[in-house]
Parts: C-alpha cells; sequence; structure tokens
C-alpha cells in the first residue's frame, strides 16, 4: 500500500522537464543565450564566495 507523499519531487521535476522542453523546443539560440547568463550570474557568485 503506497501512502499519499505532501510533495512528489519526481513529478516535480518531470513537470519542470516538460516545461523547458516546450520552451526551447526549436530555439536553440535562445537555449544557449539562457545558458550564457546563468553561467555568468553563477560564475560571478562562485567569486563572491571565495573571499568569505
Amino acid at each position: 500500500m503506497k501512502k499519499s507523499k505532501k510533495y512528489d519531487a519526481v513529478a516535480e521535476v518531470r513537470k519542470i522537464r516538460e516545461e523547458l522542453s516546450l520552451k526551447y523546443w526549436g530555439h536553440t539560440d535562445l537555449l544557449l543565450k539562457d545558458l550564457k547568463a546563468i553561467r555568468k550570474k553563477y560564475k560571478a557568485e562562485e567569486k563572491a564566495l571565495e573571499k568569505h
């Protein structure tokens, strides 16, 4: 017997993956632009954390 879950992480990941696939399907330029922005954001945060 399965218990009902308050939060299903696997279902949430599937939902997010589906939304992103619809957003980026056939729009590789948008995907690459967003990835570049994310890399820039987290690279800056890594440098800020290294100083502490």
